[in-house]
């Protein structure tokens, strides 16, 4: 079945966008608010990281 795109004049099938190209393009209409959750993201895991690091170190004897 040939679907035709009406923003695709030669009647050619064109596959719908990725998910990492609408992910992207959301991303990069957003802005600075993407920006800010990233960086929330990553101080997030980072901290999440470090406290986990911190409750399972090993207790070495002296």
């Amino acid at each position: 079945m040939n679907k035709e795109n009406p923003q695709n004049p030669t009647g050619k099938f064109v596959p719908p966008p990725s998910f990492v190209k609408l992910a992207m393009r959301n991303m990069v209409r957003k802005g600075s608010q993407s920006l800010s959750h990233f960086a929330l993201t990553a101080f997030g895991f980072g901290a999440f990281i470090l406290l986990i690091a911190w409750f399972a170190r090993p207790n070495l004897p002296s």
